[in-house]
């Protein structure tokens, strides 16, 4: 590109700007400017240039070289520390080489001095050679070491680089999951109160109306069973014993919005979850080899971390009233949210469908897809590892 340089003559004084700060300089200096082709001033933008490298390779190269340095730094530091072990173990081994012939000298009174001088100087310098060589020999492992050192705090930079861009991807996830999860909660919510709402509307018409008739049409309209029109009737005013009513069963605890503790999981599982069967297999009193316990996502994927792509377990979540799904990938993990908190199970998210029982639900995806985009399918549970197993608690 031909370019061009356009001066700007200052007489009196120019600004330099940094940021939004300018500062005026005294001078009588030019400015020149590099024009481009088009006669405006000439820009470059790093990474577009012609022979520009692209950032991600910039960003490998930073990652690497700062890999290098900081193991060079641990090199020298570990050769200073085994260059001075080296020099002390000859220098003692010297001076007790020295010791030791200087007595035996004295002792049987050598007369051949010179005899002696010429052996303590081959004694010298056959240290010196040894001390040499294993002076090599701490070179070429400190040398090793720090390429070593090298390739493993580039790695460790790489996971941690990976770590934070997989972290944030989670987060997104947990709360777009989280937030449709809301929003069901307070659909049905919605649908609850105005469902209330009609019965009491259609109750009132009927006692208004002051005949058992008019309150059985009433419930006919509202598609409601024998047992709710007889539990009305039995709060009338009228002749003659009411008929006998089966009392109902009430809550013995109100569950909180979300789980508080473990004490509370627990006593949800026990409460709402065992009457349904969930972490039995099919039609039998064993629990399937999928379920586990309150355990956290560290230790599922430690449990996953040693089996194939497809491999799977079921988790009770402490996040929301319902669990956690955690499948094995070919490189990682996916963990997806089961809500129990209704009358059914389906996952948060990512598959519209209901299921009855926990147990539908995984036999559904072991034929099935979890997300067209994975492709997940369950294929091979992860049993227990330990003894007792992590549900025992809600069992007992």
């Amino acid at each position: 590109m031909e370019s061009s340089r356009l001066e700007a003559p200052i007489s009196h004084s120019f600004t330099l700007l940094f940021g939004r700060d300018a500062v005026e300089v005294a001078s009588d200096k030019h400015i020149q400017w590099l024009l481009g082709e088009d006669g405006e001033v000439w820009v470059w933008v790093m990474g577009e240039g012609p022979g520009d490298k692209p950032y991600e390779e910039i960003s490998e190269e930073l990652i690497a070289e700062r890999a290098r340095l900081q193991a060079q730094r641990e090199a020298e530091e570990l050769w200073k520390q085994k260059e001075a072990e080296i020099t002390k173990k000859f220098r003692d081994a010297l001076a007790n080489e020295k010791a030791r012939i200087l007595a035996e000298k004295w002792k049987v009174e050598m007369e051949d001095r010179k005899a002696a001088k010429v052996l303590e100087e081959r004694i010298h310098e056959e240290f010196k050679r040894k001390e040499e060589e294993e002076r090599k020999r701490g070179e070429e492992q400190i040398r090793l070491q720090e390429e070593q050192r090298a390739k493993e705090l580039y790695w460790s930079l790489k996971q941690a680089q990976l770590r934070c861009q997989a972290s944030e991807k989670e987060e997104q996830e947990w709360e777009e999951q989280l937030r449709r999860s809301k929003a069901a909660d307070e659909e049905r919510s919605r649908r609850a109160q105005r469902a209330r709402d009609e019965y009491r509307r259609h109750s009132l018409r009927a006692i208004q109306k002051g005949t058992v008739a008019g309150l059985s049409s009433m419930f006919q309209e509202l598609g409601q069973n024998h047992e709710q029109e007889s539990r009305l009737y039995h709060h009338l005013p009228g002749p003659g014993p009411p008929p006998p009513l089966a009392v109902p069963v009430s809550r013995t605890w109100e569950r909180p919005l979300r789980p508080l503790s473990r004490e509370v999981i627990v006593r949800w599982f026990k409460e709402e979850q065992l009457p349904r069967r969930a972490g039995f297999e099919r039609n039998t009193k064993s629990i399937a080899p999928w379920f586990h316990g309150i355990i956290s996502r560290e230790n599922a994927e430690d449990l996953l971390e040693n089996m194939t792509e497809g491999a799977f377990l079921t988790r009770v979540s402490e996040k929301i009233w319902g669990y956690t799904l955690s499948y094995r990938l070919q490189k990682g993990f996916k963990h997806f949210l089961v809500d129990a908190s209704g009358d059914f199970y389906s996952f948060l998210g990512v598959d519209p469908n209901r299921h009855a029982t926990l147990t539908d639900l995984i036999d559904f995806h072991k034929e099935e897809i979890i997300t067209v985009s994975g492709g997940e399918l369950l294929q091979e549970p992860c049993g227990q590892r330990d003894s007792p197993p992590d549900y025992h608690l809600l069992f007992e």
